[in-house]
């Protein structure tokens, strides 16, 4: 079957969106237009930052929308005017069905999992919280209920033992670029797939990834040793696990960040609690075995190794 050329409106805002959109003008598409998140402030200097999809975008001339509000009559009428037969969404906003409805092969979206499970705004970090050995990406066409829609293609991508969420990020972006890539062109010819995702649930709960708050990143130490482990490399390095100690002296709390560990699996007898030999390393004593960080981050301070972090922090005046 002969292969029509599309008009894609591309819609997306952080750097996983990016690698995309990239693969997809390298395959000859023709993205005719881009939907990203308004400019807004970020840092500590409160500079006007713009989205790593607007920026690519602004490079490669493609015009660029940023609405504040998908219903304003103003874009809803711009967004007409790039007569777009399919839209694509990665790694952005729900949309309401007058924008997704628009164009005539509807809009499909990437997501970072294998649906039906890990719908929702963190299917790369729950998925490695959760311990799970396999992730993927999914292509689907979009409808009301969120990341509910007919399936198109699939890829699994395997989560290593010891995989952080950054590392599963970037091999979902590639895989998932490559898959987008599929998509259109299975549409450009007519010929796709689309599956229906409540029989891949036969009659089960999906497993749920939503957005992660400050309290779901703070570690818990009572848990075994492989649920702490998963925990904090499926934050790393971003949104990041964090904790607390107290100063035994005078009960004065100070946080600190988490970013790498290494799960230590054995019998050591005693009770959940720190063990240093305040040079080279800092344990946690936990239940079958110890967690022992390897790069940390103290509140207010520099990202640094837990050998450089013990030369400036007298960690026996302090406790869980």
């Amino acid at each position: 079957m002969k292969m029509r050329e599309l008009r894609i409106v591309y819609m997306g805002t952080p750097d996983f969106a990016v690698y995309p959109l990239q693969k997809l003008l390298e395959a000859g598409h023709k993205v005719v237009a881009v939907v990203t998140n308004p400019d807004k402030p970020a840092g500590r200097g409160q500079k006007i930052q713009e989205s790593p999809v607007k920026k690519f975008a602004m490079e490669k001339r493609i015009p660029v929308l940023q609405p504040e509000r998908f219903r304003d009559e103003r874009f809803l009428e711009e967004l007409r005017g790039f007569q777009a037969d399919l839209q694509l969404v990665v790694a952005f906003k729900m949309l309401p069905e007058v924008v997704w409805s628009m164009p005539p092969l509807g809009t499909v979206n990437l997501h970072a999992s294998l649906l039906p499970d890990y719908r929702g705004a963190a299917p790369i970090n729950w998925a490695v919280m959760n311990g799970e050995t396999c992730s993927g990406v999914t292509t689907f066409l979009l409808k009301h209920e969120i990341d509910t829609g007919n399936l198109i293609f699939q890829e699994r991508v395997e989560i290593g033992p010891n995989m952080t969420a950054g590392e599963l990020h970037d091999q979902l972006m590639y895989t998932g670029a490559d898959l987008l890539v599929k998509t259109v062109e299975a549409m450009a010819v007519g010929d796709y797939p689309l599956q229906d995702q409540g029989g891949l649930l036969a009659g089960r709960e999906p497993k749920h990834a939503p957005k992660i708050f400050k309290e779901d990143m703070k570690v818990d130490w009572s848990l075994g040793v492989d649920a702490i482990f998963n925990h904090i490399r499926g934050l790393s390095p971003f949104p990041t696990a964090w904790t607390e100690f107290r100063n035994k002296k005078n009960g004065e709390i100070v946080s600190l960040k988490i970013f790498e560990t290494e799960r230590i699996v054995k019998d050591h007898g005693k009770e959940v609690g720190l063990s240093t030999d305040n040079k080279t390393y800092l344990d946690v004593l936990v239940k079958g075995g110890v967690i022992r960080i390897k790069e940390l981050q103290l509140s207010g301070k520099k990202r640094m190794k837990t050998e450089e972090f013990l030369r400036g922090f007298h960690i026996e005046d302090y406790s869980l």
